[in-house]
């Protein structure tokens, strides 16, 4: 997978102190990727926009 130009920015919900930290990269067409900030060699995970989107949706509505 081609992450050349993926832009990277980490999620709004991860703390800043070392801990569970997730980066997102939302720029490339088709897909979302995720990885772990800790282990960025570790693997990337891809996701169709509509998946990532829905998925985003039920973790801000279970946060409520």
């Amino acid at each position: 997978m081609d992450m050349t130009d993926a832009r990277w920015r980490t999620a709004t919900r991860s703390s800043n102190n070392g801990g569970d930290c997730v980066e997102v990269a939302d720029n490339l067409p088709g897909r979302v990727l995720v990885r772990d900030s800790k282990d960025r060699d570790g693997g990337t995970l891809a996701f169709a926009p509509a998946a990532w989107s829905s998925f985003v949706d039920v973790v801000r509505r279970s946060d409520r």
